[in-house]
């Protein structure tokens, strides 16, 4: 446990706190069913069109917000652009003091991910397959989340989880949050990094 307690310090302390609330998820509201919200490259209404979300779309995850406050970042695809504040809504979906998911991390060199849903955690390495975690430890702070995972009696992995501009080095995409994930296993310890996102779409 020492060795955990001093991994959140180490990936905690430089983030300085401030009243940021993004990355947060979002649900699209006030959009016909028979039509669709825009995504467009620029927070303009004039830009071209990159992308579209559905009326009733749930998980949208808005990284920053326009100088103006009226368009939010998202993802498309392969990239971002910019979808109007008027038509998002707060999920608020999480309780407070809690970690929000869905949630999936992940990273290359080697591939990873874990992912956390309401239902259930997991974890997948390349060619290795998916195994189930139980949490059995979490840190809700400001600047971001830690859990501390369970996969067997002798196996643990510490995800931490920091508010940040982060790129998977493989898209043009940009995530709004940074992962930290520390593998205890009988075989040594190893640490992978990586990008997290809330887009579940």
């Amino acid at each position: 446990m020492k060795k955990i307690l001093t991994f959140l310090l180490i990936v905690f302390l430089p983030f300085a706190v401030s009243a940021q609330i993004l990355p947060d998820a979002f649900i699209v509201a006030g959009v016909a069913s028979d039509d669709v919200l825009n995504i467009r490259a620029e927070p303009n209404a004039g830009a071209p069109i990159v992308g579209t979300l559905e009326p009733f779309a749930t998980n949208i995850e808005v990284l920053v917000l326009s100088q103006d406050s009226k368009w939010g970042m998202v993802s498309t695809n392969e990239g971002n652009g910019w979808a109007s504040m008027r038509y998002l809504k707060l999920s608020n979906h999480t309780a407070p003091n809690d970690i929000p998911r869905p949630m999936t991390c992940f990273g290359t060199e080697p591939f990873w991910a874990l992912s956390m849903y309401p239902g259930g955690d997991e974890y997948e390495l390349a060619g290795d397959g998916r195994r189930g975690l139980s949490p059995i430890k979490q840190v809700v702070a400001h600047q971001g989340y830690a859990v501390v995972f369970e996969e067997g009696p002798t196996l643990n992995r510490t995800l931490a989880v920091t508010r940040g501009f982060c790129s998977d080095g493989m898209s043009d995409r940009d995530y709004g949050w940074r992962a930290t994930l520390l593998n205890e296993t009988p075989g040594g310890d190893s640490l992978f990094f990586g990008c997290c996102t809330l887009d579940h779409r």
